[in-house]
Order: structure tokens, then C-alpha cells, then sequence
């Protein structure tokens, strides 16, 4: 007999379904989100370590850019050297640390039950400080955030937990990672909401935003107060005429999100033609860095301090260009040649960028303005996370006012590149692992449709005392329907008593003419039959359907009683996806305007 859950019993429906469970998954997770902090900070250190070794040969752990080192041309090794090594690494270490972490993560999740091999947990850091380290154009997010998932699916893995709970764990843990790196409490939970968790629920939301708190509080005490960037205050409305430069921002941004998916994907494609292993590739991405490097120093490293110097307004057109122009081509290079790196803080320096050039033709609305709009609308267009963007460029500046010209580009920029792109340059690496995603998430119409809507009340049901002869001639008869596959039987007070498929039917009935002719039906019967309820939801219904194999439940009516009301199958659950796709397709105006003309009167003489 199947057990009722607990949306499943008569008058307990409600909006969640979250059990106490989840004050045990928080209390985890709070220890999650330490040690996603502890985390974050070693790979900040561990990135500072390697730019100083590399770049100035000295031992020091602070972060520092890589521009004004005094290698020259020999800087062009120093990439090279660090591509040589991540190939290595990846080769005999493991191949999950090649690339920017959020796609990883998000294969974790979906394909591997959430379950993530420790050794990832110490490769992926090591080999992503030494790429940036070593100049790479990379931001320290991705890494960190498949470095803090990677722990979190590690303690998640010593316990007996559900893969669902292994995966808020593994998502804790990365949204503890981000929050303590850029101290975005806020934008971490979103982003693991919109890229990495792919539901809204409570037992999900409440562990990972416990996480990325108290890694945030813990990052005060640790590595320091933020904001990161902070901007000098700006007006609080901004008037039409600066809406309007906003929505242009956003379309800029936008197209520019589809150029830079484009360019990491055609540098992919084109490693692939290489008839060389791999391996070998983020060597050769590491040799565009340092020429790129050569050119253009502050396309090195992390960029922390460029993307600060766009938001004070005080870098020259000449540096803005060369952002645009060769930090872009090393980065997309370099990202698609595999090596290890994260895809924010690049983001960041070229969404600035751009808005530092648009600041010469759109309005002024004060110092940075309208690279701070550009760098969360660029976040929107190009990872597909509008409300991530927004919020972290409000939490890296602490600029509130930016909140409403922020969804304004944000929104457009991301409207731009789901028109423009099937993917985003996230889900692309996913899809061509083989595998799909969806990033819109709906309602399913099995939740909030129920069996009293669908089943079928028009059935044949079966006194259980009819003999074989007497089915017989019922079934001669025709009074069968076509189609009916499961039979009701039901006793003289119209109780469900059993059931009986087409084939035990035809059993009976070959029977017919044998000594147990006269026989019952009650004593052939499958007794204590699974049910369904006219007040459950059909994916209740579905969910038991997968549970026991069963297509074709009767219905009855709840109680010590049960009368039959009708038969629900899995042909009838179709019609709630019917019903969703007639809202979707068919058009029709409810509403018509008619012109009210003035009544004539006519007089009878």
C-alpha cells in the first residue's frame, strides 16, 4: 500500500513542502560557510604568493597587478610557463579544474549526484592561483566557487544524505566562497539561485543564504570590510534622459555579452583543430597572454585595481581601449584554451570599459557612473543572471542609488543575448559536454492542477460478485469500452473492494466453460489496490506512478469509505500539459474596443 506524503493527506496541501530537515542541512551549512571563508581567503593569498614570485621574485602573499614588473620581454614566459603547468596538472591530476569553475559546479550538480572528488578541492585552487598568478586575465570567483563547492560536496559525501542535500551543501559552499571574496552576501545567494540550485525553495534558499552570511561575517574579520570598489555617491533618480542612456548601455552591453561568448567558443573550436594534445593548449594561451601582456600591461592578473580606477572615473581613454580591445582577446583566448580561471572580474573591467567610453556621449551623472551601469549590465547580458548582476554591482560599490538604473540595463542587456544566444557562456561548456539545461523556471501545471480535474468518471466497474459466465456475456455484450485497461471492482454498497487488468479478465473468461465457472470475481481479484484522491495534486499522482509502476489509478473519495468516483491514468495527466500548451499557442483578444455612435431616434409621424 502506498504511504501518503505529507502534501498528500486531505487538508494538508500547502505552498511548501519543507520538513524540519532543514534546520539540520543549516547547521552544516553554517559550517560550510566558515570554511568556504577559510577557503577564499587561501586562494587570494595563494594568488598574491604566485604574482609575486613570478613577476618580482619575492616572497609575498599581498595582491598585487603584475603591470610595472621588470621583466621585459622576458614577461612573455612567465604565462607560458604557468599554461605549461595547469596542462600537467589537469592531465595527471584531474581534468575538472580546467576551465572557469561555474560550469563544473553546474555539472556536479546535474550529471555526478552533486559529488565532487576531493582532489578537485585542492588542484582547482592551486592550479587557478597559479594561472592567475602567472598573469592569466582571470577573476578568482569561478575557481573559488567550485573550490568552496567542492568542500561543501565533501563533507555533504562523509554523511548519509540525499543527492538533493548533497547539493545544497556543494551550492553553500560556493556561495560562501563568492560572498567572502568580494564580500556579496547578497549576490551570492542569487547567483546560486539562478545558476547553480535550479529550484526556489526553502530548503534550499535558507542553508545557502545561512552560508554565505556567515562567511561574509567571517571575511570581515579575516580579510577585511568592504566595499570593494567604492564610488563617490550619486543622485538618486536620474531623470528620463538618463533612463534612456541606460537602456542604450544595456543594448551596448548586451551585444557586446554575445561578442565575448562568441569569441571564447571560436577560440575553443579552434584548440580543437590543434593536432596536438590538450594538454599543450594553456601553453599556448599562456604565450598569447604575454604578448598581450607585452602590449598591455593592465590586461594582466586579476585587475582588481583597473576596474577600481573605472569606477573613479580617472583612466585614460587610451587604457579604456586597450581593455576593450586586448584584455578582451587574451581573456577569451586564454579561457578557451582551458586552463583555469574565473569570468567575473574580467567582466567587470570590460563592462567598465565599455561604460567608460559611453560616458563621453551620455549624460553626466557623476564620476563613474556609467561604467559601474555598464559592469552590472554586462554581468546580466553575458551570464544570463539579470538580479546577480544588479546586486553585485551594488554590493561591490555600496552605491544604492545605482539599484534602479542597474535593472533598467541589467534587464535590457539581458533580453539582448536570450534573443541573440540559445545559451549563455555558462550553460554553453554544459551543452557541449552533451548534456542540457533549462534557465527558465515555471510552475508545473501537475502542481496545481488535481485528479478531480482530469480523471475520467464515465468507466466500467465490476460487481464483485459477478461470475465468469456472467462476465462473459458482459463482455460479449460489448459493453466494454475500448480502452479501458484496469477494471474497478466495487461492492454492493459501491465500495472498492479490488482490481482487475484486461488480462485477468480474459483469464476468467477462457475459463468460462471449467468446473470453477461459477466462481466470483471477489476471489480472482488483486485486493488492497493503490489509489488515488480527487483532492491530490497530479503530481502526487505522477510521483506515484514512478513509484510503483503503476500507470491507472482508481479514484475514491477519502475515508473508511471508499466509493469509487472515477479512474485517472497517465493519458489523463496529459491533459494538464495540454492545457499549458493551449495557454502558451493560442491567441485571442478577450477585450474589443467599439466606437459608441450617438442613438438615432426615429419619430413616427
Amino acid at each position: 500500500m502506498h504511504r501518503l506524503g505529507p502534501d498528500e493527506a486531505a487538508g494538508r496541501l500547502g505552498d511548501f513542502t519543507t520538513t524540519p530537515r532543514v534546520i539540520r542541512i543549516s547547521i552544516i551549512a553554517l559550517f560550510v560557510g566558515v570554511l568556504g571563508a577559510v577557503v577564499a581567503l587561501i586562494l587570494l593569498r595563494l594568488i598574491g604568493l604566485f604574482t609575486n614570485l613570478f613577476f618580482f621574485q619575492r616572497w609575498d602573499t599581498t595582491l598585487v597587478s603584475p603591470a610595472g614588473n621588470s621583466l621585459g620581454v622576458f614577461e612573455i614566459f612567465v604565462p607560458i610557463i604557468g599554461g605549461l603547468i595547469i596542462g600537467f596538472m589537469a592531465r595527471y591530476g584531474s581534468e575538472k579544474i580546467r576551465g572557469h569553475g561555474i560550469p563544473e559546479a553546474i555539472e556536479a550538480i546535474l550529471i555526478n549526484g552533486s559529488k565532487v572528488e576531493p582532489r578537485v578541492a585542492i588542484l582547482k585552487p592551486l592550479s587557478s592561483a597559479i594561472s592567475i598568478g602567472t598573469g592569466g586575465p582571470f577573476g578568482a570567483e569561478g575557481p573559488i566557487i567550485m573550490t568552496g563547492g567542492a568542500f561543501g560536496s565533501m563533507i555533504a559525501q562523509f554523511m548519509k544524505l540525499t543527492s538533493t542535500e548533497r547539493k545544497i551543501l556543494l551550492v553553500a559552499g560556493a556561495a560562501a566562497g563568492m560572498s567572502a571574496t568580494f564580500f556579496a552576501p547578497v549576490a551570492s545567494v542569487l547567483l546560486a539561485v539562478e545558476l547553480l540550485l535550479f529550484e526556489w525553495k526553502p530548503r534550499s534558499l535558507i542553508p545557502v543564504a545561512l552560508a554565505s552570511a556567515i562567511a561574509a561575517i567571517v571575511r570581515y574579520y579575516i580579510i577585511g570590510p568592504g566595499p570593494l570598489f567604492p564610488v563617490p555617491p550619486h543622485v538618486a533618480f536620474i531623470g528620463p534622459v538618463g533612463f534612456l542612456g541606460c537602456v542604450v548601455v544595456g543594448l551596448l552591453a548586451g551585444l557586446l555579452s554575445a561578442l565575448l561568448t562568441f569569441m571564447v567558443y571560436a577560440f575553443e573550436d579552434a584548440f580543437r583543430l590543434l593536432p596536438i594534445h590538450w594538454m599543450w593548449w594553456p601553453a599556448i594561451g599562456g604565450l598569447i597572454i604575454g604578448l598581450g601582456g607585452l602590449i598591455f600591461p593592465q590586461a594582466l592578473g586579476v585587475g582588481y585595481d583597473t576596474i577600481g580606477k573605472l569606477l573613479q572615473g580617472n583612466v585614460p581613454l587610451g587604457v579604456i581601449a586597450g581593455i576593450l580591445i586586448v584584455k578582451s582577446l587574451i581573456w577569451s583566448s586564454s579561457l578557451g584554451s582551458g586552463t583555469s580561471g574565473g569570468v567575473l572580474a574580467p567582466l567587470l573591467m570590460m563592462g567598465g570599459a565599455l561604460g567608460g567610453i559611453l560616458a563621453l556621449f551620455l549624460p553626466n551623472e557623476g564620476i563613474g557612473f556609467w561604467s559601474l551601469i555598464s559592469m552590472g549590465a554586462i554581468l546580466g547580458g553575458t551570464m544570463r543572471s539579470p538580479f546577480t548582476g544588479v546586486i553585485f554591482a551594488v554590493e561591490l560599490t555600496h552605491d544604492i542609488n545605482a539599484l534602479f538604473p542597474l535593472l533598467v540595463a541589467g534587464v535590457i542587456a539581458h533580453g539582448c543575448t536570450v534573443l541573440l544566444m540559445r545559451r549563455s557562456i555558462l550553460t554553453e561548456k554544459v551543452a557541449r559536454r552533451g548534456y542540457h539545461l533549462t534557465r527558465e523556471y515555471a510552475i508545473d501545471p501537475l502542481e496545481i492542477l488535481f485528479v478531480r480535474e482530469v480523471m475520467r468518471t464515465k468507466v466500467v466497474a465490476l460487481p464483485a460478485s459477478i461470475t465468469q459466465k456472467d462476465l462473459t456475456q458482459l463482455v460479449t455484450n460489448k459493453q466494454n469500452p475500448r480502452g479501458q485497461h484496469l477494471y474497478p471492482v466495487i461492492g454492493d454498497d459501491g465500495q472498492l473492494t479490488g482490481v482487475a487488468t484486461r488480462t485477468d479478465l480474459n483469464q476468467l473468461i477462457s475459463e468460462a466453460h471449467s468446473e470453477n465457472a461459477d466462481h466470483p470475481l471477489a476471489e480472482c481479484l488483486k485486493t488492497d489496490p493503490i489509489v488515488a484522491y480527487p483532492d491530490e495534486t497530479l503530481r502526487t499522482v505522477v510521483y506515484r506512478m514512478a513509484e510503483t509502476g503503476f500507470t491507472r489509478f482508481p479514484v475514491v473519495e477519502r475515508g473508511d469509505r471508499r466509493k469509487l468516483v472515477g479512474m485517472v491514468s497517465l493519458n489523463d495527466l496529459l491533459k494538464a500539459r495540454t492545457r499549458n500548451l493551449a495557454e502558451e499557442r493560442k491567441r485571442e483578444q478577450v477585450l474589443r474596443i467599439r466606437m459608441l455612435l450617438p442613438l438615432r431616434r426615429t419619430i413616427k409621424r
